[in-house]
């Protein structure tokens, strides 16, 4: 809990008073059957009716008292855990948010979800539990056990007898539930990225007929994630039967022994009746205080997958920019001997040692094939990944001395997942600049070519975006994406295959907006087509992570056979469709 500590100092009271009242609760407990003893030994024996009614109404009182601060245990418990849990998830999300993109793909989304959601339940539920217990069920202990010894010392020592044996099946139960429920909660990880891909990818599920296929694995996850759990809590049922027996077969053996007491005059009833009212509160405490120890297994299991994250310290970080204040003025961009790669020890990278200038204001293409690094290689500008070797510039600056927020404010990236989110058309276009005036909205938009149906929509910029986009096209999703970007006025933009979803005439009207309107702005753009890229100042044909040519549409139909192949085969296709 100690990693907790900044958490739960916000709200010391209730981590004070919960134990406290819960402590006065428990008070109570040990008590009340000193009195209810006394009731019957003195006042009921011998017929003393207002010892019976004044003692009776201590009790009430007691009883009374013991409501009240055992509600207000419960609600200090209760309220304490709850925060201290907000706490936490806040600092879990603030932590992703640092993430390296390589950061996310090692964790997976479903286990961040999980962790950020189900794994600080578990630690929110043994917070409570240990503000509920951990003062109450120990003070309880101790009083019953210190009253059963004052009672009668001859029958106490049988309960002594019983807890170091509640004691180690604790300890055995615990240690069998600990692994499992580290495996339980990775279950639950597959589980969540499962359901997450399905839900996002519905449409395309249903146009390959795929709904029983994803049934059927879902299935297959969802019985896993079952067994699990199972050999996980099947461990925890076996404290509840053990428990009882304990309690069964001590309160036997006392009666056994005090009914003959009694019969020989040593012992009275009402001593015998608090005397099983102490045994079982002793138990009571002792099953309590397992059930803590097997929640606080199942938490530690959380504790330790929520450390992973905490603890988790990002790649890509503003520690060479902390002592530096450059800040970005025209937006050239210098690769020096730059290679990457996405998995470390892969003998391949993914980016061969690659060199390139591109100055201010230019527009530059990047052509390749599939999996030949373009992504990876504009990623490189904005720090979404970090260089293994080589540096990347920025201004003549190497963007490791730049602050990550001056860096990723000048450069605007528009992915080749478009990404909207639920909200108003201004609303998604305002994550460019959430001060933008509606002038500057229709601006943006009028450059990225989708002022036109925008305004088109019965509520224009105020018309309502489904989650992801579902009620756009795919061209309309990708222009709305470019002028989000443009709203930031940024000094680079980089367009990743931005504009394959609209036609060749928006493609190009796209492309003058940003020569007559963007002049400087380094514009850097992905295509597949050669046509979105053939007036380019630059273009730069990438190979297996390599550049294998770089020059104008001119220059490289000349000197470049993979240029020429790629424009030719294009040309052909195109020829055949007409």
């Amino acid at each position: 809990m100690k990693k907790y500590a900044k958490h739960i100092k916000k709200h010391w009271y209730c981590f004070l008073l919960g134990p406290l009242f819960m402590t006065l609760e428990a008070a109570g407990e040990f008590i009340l059957p000193f009195i209810n003893a006394n009731i019957i030994d003195k006042g009921a024996a011998n017929g003393d009716i207002p010892y019976i009614f004044q003692n009776g109404f201590y009790m009430l009182l007691i009883a009374v008292a013991m409501m009240i601060t055992g509600v207000l245990g419960a609600f200090f418990a209760v309220r304490g855990a709850a925060r201290m849990a907000a706490g936490v998830r806040q600092e879990v999300f603030d932590q992703i948010q640092t993430f390296s993109f390589s950061d996310i793909d090692r964790f997976s989304t479903g286990s961040l979800i999980t962790r950020t959601t189900n794994d600080i339940t578990q630690i929110q539920n043994f917070t409570q539990s240990l503000l509920r217990g951990c003062f109450r069920s120990p003070i309880m202990l101790v009083g019953a056990l210190v009253m059963s010894f004052m009672l009668n010392p001859d029958i106490a020592w049988i309960i002594l007898v019983v807890m170091p044996i509640l004691a180690l099946a604790t300890f055995l139960i615990i240690r069998t539930a600990s692994p499992r429920y580290t495996i339980m909660q990775k279950q639950l990880d597959t589980l969540n990225t499962n359901i997450g891909e399905v839900i996002t990818n519905e449409k395309v599920i249903k146009s390959f007929v795929r709904e029983e296929h994803e049934k059927e694995k879902f299935k297959a996850t969802n019985h896993k994630l079952m067994e699990k759990t199972v050999s996980a809590l099947q461990t925890m049922i076996l404290m509840q039967p053990i428990s009882a027996l304990a309690v069964n077969v001590t309160t036997l053996i006392v009666v056994w022994i005090a009914g003959r007491q009694i019969i020989i005059g040593n012992m009275e009833i009402g001593t015998l009746t608090a005397f099983i009212t102490y045994l079982s509160q002793v138990l009571t405490a002792l099953n309590f205080l397992a059930n803590i120890f097997l929640q606080g297994t199942r938490a530690a299991a959380s504790d330790r997958r929520i450390s992973e994250v905490l603890h988790t310290v990002s790649r890509i970080t503003d520690d060479r920019a902390a002592a530096r204040d450059h800040k970005i003025a025209s937006g050239s961009v210098e690769f020096r001997h730059v290679t990457f790669r996405y998995f470390k020890d892969t003998p391949t990278p993914i980016l061969d040692d690659v060199s390139v200038s591109i100055q201010s204001g230019e527009l530059v293409g990047i052509i390749g094939s599939t999996g030949s690094g373009k992504t990876t290689f504009v990623s490189m500008i904005p720090r979404l990944y970090d260089t293994d070797q080589g540096d990347v510039l920025v201004d003549g600056v190497n963007v490791r001395d730049l602050s990550l927020h001056e860096l990723r404010e000048n450069v605007a990236v528009v992915l080749q997942k478009n990404t909207l989110f639920s909200g108003t058309v201004a609303e998604n276009l305002r994550w460019g600049n959430e001060h933008a005036t509606d002038e500057e909205l229709a601006e943006v938009c009028r450059i990225a070519q989708a002022h036109s149906f925008v305004s088109a929509f019965p509520d224009g910029y105020e018309t309502e975006i489904g989650q992801g986009g579902g009620n756009l096209s795919g061209g309309q999703k990708q222009r709305l994406c470019i002028a989000r970007a443009l709203l930031k006025k940024p000094k680079i933009l980089i367009l990743d295959d931005s504009t394959s979803a609209v036609d060749t005439a928006t493609d190009a009207c796209i492309r003058r907006a940003f020569r007559e309107q963007m002049a400087d702005t380094t514009k850097l753009i992905i295509a597949q087509r050669i046509t979105s890229v053939m007036d380019a100042d630059k273009i730069i044909v990438l190979d297996n992570g390599r550049i294998v040519d770089c020059g104008t549409h001119d220059e490289l139909m000349r000197c470049s056979e993979t240029y020429r192949e790629i424009y030719y085969s294009q040309k052909d296709g195109e020829e055949k469709k007409q």
